[in-house]
């Protein structure tokens, strides 16, 4: 689910963040009061130990409502003030049951008033840097809402007053075009309002008995076009399979598209798996082979050692895919891919592709975040618009990041790709890939890639494969009231 996983990892964040500056406050604090009370003495560690757990606590019996209908810093005070309240109630609860009235309250009441402001502080400082995001159109997905009605509007109140879901509402679709500026069209015309506006994410904001509500048409639409789609029916009732519901405030979210990496303990196993390997890789092995790669090839041409190139990647966004130069400069270089015993390329970067060298730069991409170590490879812009035209649902490879290895390499599809069966292959691959994924299945792809072996993963038991998918694209669940 996009907004519950999205609200659950603000929420982690948050909490994380709000602990750190209850720390600093209190080191702070301690440094002031020792001061100016002198004479006073206390036990920092004590008082360390005493506000984290009471923080904690507080956070369980009176977890906040993280996604707000107004945007007001009014609500934000409010909402850190009560917070702020029920953590002094507890600390005191704590003290009295616990410690015996052993802290200093003096210096206690110094270092809440100072995690207190400190809070709105941050809580400032990140809503004016969550507004300059959406100025300049970083991190953000522009979403589309079928349907208008109080649930679309609801829907629409929350993205506006939460920037950090990091949604940008664009407009609706209604059955019927009316005069109204959010109306954008209606719902024939939504393959084209996605291309249009570059919508990522439509939400379904109808009843599933709904005259318009046409589920199979909306989802082999999102698929084509490679976007996420979420179903929030008004009527909240279906039999779907229960694993692709979730809630988020007071919406219900079904995810026809349901694939492992839609789960947030699976995205923060990968990610936290790609940080920890590609640093090792950086450290250990780009640092060195760097310099003395770069060096040869600035003897062996004319150019700049990395060859930087636009390709597309999570949500169909474009990033900067770096890879050491291995032909002479050229002005085909972004619509032309290389072909056996081309021209342009040097004989340093022969060497450089045979060995997979001309790639580690990418293990930089994956630090950044934009790439993970194992996925679909990402491809030259051109050849995304030209094959997402030619295979159906090509564009579902961009539901997870793309990687340095896939499990379509390993398993031979890699290099040119001068014919369509070729790249129908590695689609097929990357589409038992990201229904089928788990951490170990990574794990098999690296340890193939560094052996160089083609051997193929055995098979999952039927219980634990995913219907979502199947060779052609997502299918849809079957939705009943």
């Amino acid at each position: 689910m996009y907004m519950e996983t999205e609200e659950k990892k603000l929420a982690i964040m948050d909490l994380f963040l709000e602990i750190i500056l209850l720390n600093i406050s209190i080191l702070i604090s301690s440094i002031i009061f020792a001061t100016s009370t002198p004479g006073n003495s206390f036990n920092l560690s004590l008082f360390l130990l005493h506000a984290n757990f009471s923080y904690l606590i507080t956070n369980i019996f009176s977890a906040t409502k993280k996604l707000f209908i107004s945007n007001h810093f009014s609500e934000k005070l409010y909402r850190i003030s009560k917070q702020t309240l029920i953590f002094i109630a507890f600390s005191l609860l704590i003290d009295l049951l616990i410690i015996g009235f052993g802290l200093n309250k003096l210096f206690f009441l110094q270092y809440t008033i100072l995690f207190y402001i400190s809070q709105l502080v941050f809580c400032w400082i990140k809503s004016k840097w969550l507004k300059l995001s959406r100025r300049n159109h970083s991190i953000i997905n522009h979403a589309l809402i079928v349907g208008v009605n109080s649930t679309a509007h609801y829907l629409r109140k929350i993205m506006e007053s939460n920037p950090s879901l990091r949604l940008k509402f664009i407009g609706f679709v209604n059955h019927t075009k009316q005069f109204d500026a959010n109306v954008l069209g209606c719902v024939d015309d939504l393959s084209n309002l996605i291309d249009h506006h570059q919508i990522h994410i439509v939400f379904v904001t109808l009843s599933f008995s709904d005259k318009i509500f046409r589920g199979d048409d909306f989802l082999r639409i999102c698929n084509k076009k490679g976007i996420r789609l979420r179903f929030i029916p008004e009527n909240k009732s279906c039999n779907i399979i229960s694993k692709s519901i979730a809630k988020a405030g007071k919406l219900v979210f079904i995810n026809p598209q349901q694939i492992p990496m839609d789960d947030a303990k699976s995205r923060l196993l990968k990610r936290a798996f790609d940080i920890a390997f590609s640093s090792f890789v950086i450290v250990f092995l780009l640092s060195w082979i760097y310099p003395i790669v770069a060096i040869l090839i600035k003897l062996s041409s004319k150019g700049p050692v990395l060859f930087i190139q636009k390709r597309t990647c999570l949500n169909n966004q474009i990033f900067n895919c770096l890879k050491f130069r291995s032909m002479c400069e050229n002005d085909l270089a972004d619509s032309q891919q290389a072909t056996n015993y081309d021209s342009r390329i040097t004989k340093l970067g022969a060497i450089l592709r045979k060995t997979n060298i001309d790639e580690l730069p990418q293990f930089i991409n994956v630090l950044l975040g934009d790439m993970s170590i194992s996925g679909p490879r990402p491809h030259m812009l051109k050849h995304t618009r030209i094959y997402s035209e030619l295979i159906d649902y090509y564009q579902i490879r961009h539901h997870v990041k793309p990687g340095i290895t896939g499990w379509a390499q390993v398993n031979g599809y890699r290099g040119e790709t001068d014919e369509l069966w070729k790249m129908e292959k590695r689609v097929e691959y990357d589409l038992d890939y990201i229904e089928n994924w788990n951490f170990w299945w990574d794990i098999k792809i690296i340890a193939l890639t560094v052996t160089n072996m083609k051997s193929l993963l055995p098979k999952m038991p039927e219980s634990q494969r995913m219907t979502s998918y199947d060779c052609n694209g997502l299918q849809l669940h079957k939705l009943n009231e």
